[in-house]
Protein backbone atom coordinates (compact mmCIF):
# COMPACT_ATOMS: atom_id res chain seq x y z
CA UNK A 1 0.00 0.00 0.00
CA UNK A 2 1.25 3.45 -0.90
CA UNK A 3 1.63 5.95 1.92
CA UNK A 4 2.45 9.64 1.56
CA UNK A 5 4.23 11.25 4.51
CA UNK A 6 3.87 15.04 4.23
CA UNK A 7 5.40 17.78 6.38
CA UNK A 8 5.67 21.55 6.50
CA UNK A 9 9.17 21.32 5.05
CA UNK A 10 11.18 18.52 3.46
CA UNK A 11 14.97 18.43 3.72
CA UNK A 12 16.04 15.68 1.32
CA UNK A 13 19.68 15.82 2.39
CA UNK A 14 22.77 15.77 0.20
CA UNK A 15 22.63 18.52 -2.40
CA UNK A 16 18.85 18.51 -2.53
CA UNK A 17 17.13 21.85 -1.93
CA UNK A 18 14.52 22.22 0.82
CA UNK A 19 10.96 21.59 -0.38
CA UNK A 20 8.23 23.59 1.38
CA UNK A 21 5.18 21.37 1.82
CA UNK A 22 7.26 18.40 0.73
CA UNK A 23 6.41 14.72 0.95
CA UNK A 24 7.82 11.22 0.65
CA UNK A 25 5.85 8.42 -0.98
CA UNK A 26 6.51 4.97 0.49
CA UNK A 27 5.78 1.62 -1.14
CA UNK A 28 6.69 -1.31 1.05
CA UNK A 29 10.19 -0.71 2.41
CA UNK A 30 11.26 1.67 -0.36
CA UNK A 31 10.76 5.26 -1.44
CA UNK A 32 8.50 5.59 -4.47
CA UNK A 33 8.78 9.37 -4.91
CA UNK A 34 9.98 12.56 -3.23
CA UNK A 35 8.71 16.06 -3.97
CA UNK A 36 6.06 18.70 -3.34
CA UNK A 37 2.94 17.23 -1.76
CA UNK A 38 0.66 18.50 -4.53
CA UNK A 39 2.73 16.75 -7.19
CA UNK A 40 3.11 13.39 -5.46
CA UNK A 41 -0.52 13.36 -4.31
CA UNK A 42 -1.71 13.99 -7.87
CA UNK A 43 0.52 11.19 -9.13
CA UNK A 44 -0.69 8.78 -6.45
CA UNK A 45 -4.34 9.64 -5.75
CA UNK A 46 -5.08 6.33 -4.00
CA UNK A 47 -2.27 6.66 -1.46
CA UNK A 48 -2.94 6.99 2.25
CA UNK A 49 -1.74 10.36 3.58
CA UNK A 50 -0.03 11.00 6.91
CA UNK A 51 0.57 14.65 7.75
CA UNK A 52 3.24 15.72 10.23
CA UNK A 53 4.20 19.08 11.75
CA UNK A 54 7.67 20.46 11.20
CA UNK A 55 10.59 19.18 9.14
CA UNK A 56 10.93 15.80 7.42
CA UNK A 57 14.54 14.68 7.07
CA UNK A 58 16.55 11.59 6.22
CA UNK A 59 16.86 9.15 9.10
CA UNK A 60 19.69 9.91 11.50
CA UNK A 61 22.86 8.00 12.34
CA UNK A 62 23.99 8.12 15.97
CA UNK A 63 27.81 7.98 16.08
CA UNK A 64 27.90 6.61 19.64
CA UNK A 65 26.74 3.04 19.07
CA UNK A 66 29.17 1.23 21.41
CA UNK A 67 29.15 3.99 24.01
CA UNK A 68 25.36 4.06 24.33
CA UNK A 69 24.61 0.37 23.90
CA UNK A 70 27.62 -1.54 25.27
CA UNK A 71 29.07 0.91 27.78
CA UNK A 72 25.83 2.21 29.27
CA UNK A 73 22.86 0.59 30.95
CA UNK A 74 19.34 1.76 30.12
CA UNK A 75 17.22 1.03 33.20
CA UNK A 76 13.97 -0.86 33.00
CA UNK A 77 11.04 1.45 33.90
CA UNK A 78 10.42 -0.86 36.86
CA UNK A 79 13.88 0.09 38.15
CA UNK A 80 13.25 3.83 37.96
CA UNK A 81 12.83 4.32 41.70
CA UNK A 82 16.19 2.69 42.36
CA UNK A 83 18.24 3.55 39.27
CA UNK A 84 16.49 6.51 37.69
CA UNK A 85 15.61 6.77 34.02
CA UNK A 86 18.84 7.98 32.40
CA UNK A 87 21.60 5.68 31.04
CA UNK A 88 24.09 4.56 33.68
CA UNK A 89 27.83 4.60 33.00
CA UNK A 90 31.10 4.52 34.94
CA UNK A 91 30.87 3.57 38.61
CA UNK A 92 27.06 3.30 38.50
CA UNK A 93 27.32 0.74 35.70
CA UNK A 94 30.17 -1.12 37.40
CA UNK A 95 28.00 -1.57 40.49
CA UNK A 96 25.41 -3.54 38.53
CA UNK A 97 25.47 -7.28 37.96
CA UNK A 98 25.38 -7.39 34.18
CA UNK A 99 24.53 -10.63 32.39
CA UNK A 100 24.03 -11.21 28.66
CA UNK A 101 20.29 -11.18 29.24
CA UNK A 102 20.46 -7.86 31.03
CA UNK A 103 22.72 -6.37 28.34
CA UNK A 104 20.27 -7.46 25.65
CA UNK A 105 17.28 -5.96 27.47
CA UNK A 106 19.19 -2.72 28.03
CA UNK A 107 20.13 -2.54 24.35
CA UNK A 108 16.50 -3.02 23.30
CA UNK A 109 15.43 -0.13 25.51
CA UNK A 110 18.34 1.97 24.30
CA UNK A 111 17.49 1.25 20.67
CA UNK A 112 13.87 2.23 21.27
CA UNK A 113 15.04 5.51 22.78
CA UNK A 114 17.15 6.06 19.68
CA UNK A 115 14.15 5.50 17.42
CA UNK A 116 12.35 8.18 19.43
CA UNK A 117 15.18 10.56 18.45
CA UNK A 118 14.87 9.87 14.71
CA UNK A 119 17.79 7.43 14.64
CA UNK A 120 17.77 4.64 12.04
CA UNK A 121 21.43 3.55 12.33
CA UNK A 122 24.33 3.55 14.76
CA UNK A 123 28.03 3.84 13.98
CA UNK A 124 30.76 1.82 15.66
CA UNK A 125 31.48 -1.87 16.18
CA UNK A 126 29.22 -3.79 18.54
CA UNK A 127 30.91 -6.83 20.07
CA UNK A 128 28.39 -8.18 22.57
CA UNK A 129 26.22 -10.79 20.89
CA UNK A 130 23.19 -9.97 23.02
CA UNK A 131 23.48 -6.28 22.14
CA UNK A 132 23.97 -6.87 18.43
CA UNK A 133 21.01 -9.24 18.37
CA UNK A 134 18.79 -6.68 20.13
CA UNK A 135 19.81 -3.90 17.73
CA UNK A 136 19.20 -6.13 14.72
CA UNK A 137 15.76 -7.13 15.98
CA UNK A 138 14.76 -3.50 16.45
CA UNK A 139 15.92 -2.80 12.88
CA UNK A 140 18.73 -0.29 13.39
CA UNK A 141 21.50 -0.51 10.82
CA UNK A 142 25.13 -0.70 11.97
CA UNK A 143 27.55 1.58 10.14
CA UNK A 144 31.34 1.54 10.14
CA UNK A 145 33.05 4.24 12.19
CA UNK A 146 36.43 5.50 11.02
CA UNK A 147 37.18 8.04 13.77
CA UNK A 148 36.18 8.45 17.39
CA UNK A 149 33.33 10.96 17.71
CA UNK A 150 33.99 14.11 19.70
CA UNK A 151 32.11 15.16 22.79
CA UNK A 152 30.15 13.15 25.33
CA UNK A 153 27.85 10.37 24.04
CA UNK A 154 24.30 11.58 23.45
CA UNK A 155 21.02 10.09 22.29
CA UNK A 156 20.65 13.26 20.18
CA UNK A 157 22.51 12.82 16.87
CA UNK A 158 22.29 16.58 16.25
CA UNK A 159 24.26 17.40 19.41
CA UNK A 160 27.70 18.86 18.83
CA UNK A 161 27.74 18.87 15.03
CA UNK A 162 26.00 20.42 12.02
CA UNK A 163 22.55 18.90 11.59
CA UNK A 164 23.21 17.72 8.03
CA UNK A 165 26.09 15.53 9.26
CA UNK A 166 23.59 13.47 11.26
CA UNK A 167 21.66 12.40 8.13
CA UNK A 168 22.34 8.77 7.21
CA UNK A 169 21.64 9.10 3.47
CA UNK A 170 19.74 11.51 1.20
CA UNK A 171 16.09 10.76 0.45
CA UNK A 172 15.50 9.46 -3.06
CA UNK A 173 15.63 8.65 -5.81
CA UNK A 174 12.83 6.13 -6.12
CA UNK A 175 13.87 2.70 -4.91
CA UNK A 176 15.96 3.91 -1.99
CA UNK A 177 15.34 2.75 1.56
CA UNK A 178 12.36 4.43 3.23
CA UNK A 179 14.26 5.58 6.32
CA UNK A 180 13.37 9.07 7.55
CA UNK A 181 12.16 11.10 10.51
CA UNK A 182 10.07 14.18 11.25
CA UNK A 183 10.93 16.85 13.82
CA UNK A 184 8.46 19.39 15.17
CA UNK A 185 10.70 22.44 14.90
CA UNK A 186 10.05 25.93 13.46
CA UNK A 187 10.32 26.14 9.67
CA UNK A 188 10.29 29.91 9.23
CA UNK A 189 14.06 30.43 9.44
CA UNK A 190 17.10 28.21 8.93
CA UNK A 191 15.79 24.65 9.38
CA UNK A 192 19.26 23.21 9.98
CA UNK A 193 19.83 25.66 12.81
CA UNK A 194 16.37 24.87 14.21
CA UNK A 195 17.13 21.14 14.22
CA UNK A 196 20.37 21.65 16.11
CA UNK A 197 18.93 24.17 18.58
CA UNK A 198 15.78 22.22 19.40
CA UNK A 199 17.39 18.80 19.09
CA UNK A 200 16.23 15.33 18.12
CA UNK A 201 14.00 15.13 21.18
CA UNK A 202 11.45 16.98 18.99
CA UNK A 203 11.03 13.86 16.84
CA UNK A 204 7.34 13.15 16.18
CA UNK A 205 7.77 10.23 13.79
CA UNK A 206 10.45 7.78 12.67
CA UNK A 207 10.02 5.54 9.62
CA UNK A 208 12.42 2.63 9.23
CA UNK A 209 12.22 0.33 6.24
CA UNK A 210 8.85 1.86 5.40
CA UNK A 211 7.42 1.08 8.86
CA UNK A 212 6.30 3.74 11.31
CA UNK A 213 8.42 2.60 14.26
CA UNK A 214 7.97 5.68 16.42
CA UNK A 215 5.14 8.14 16.75
CA UNK A 216 5.04 10.71 19.52
CA UNK A 217 1.77 10.66 21.39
Amino acid sequence: MLTIHAADLLLPGGRGAPVPGGAVVVLGSAIAAVGPFGDVAAAHPQARVRRWPGVLTPGLCNPYGPELLERAYHPDPREADELGTEPLTGAALAALEMTDTRWGASARRGAQRMLAHGTVAVAGDLWRGAVLDAVTRVGLACEERFTEPEGPPSLDPFAGRPAAEAFLAPLGPAGGDADFAVFDVPVGGDPYRALREHGARTCVATVLGGRLVHRRR
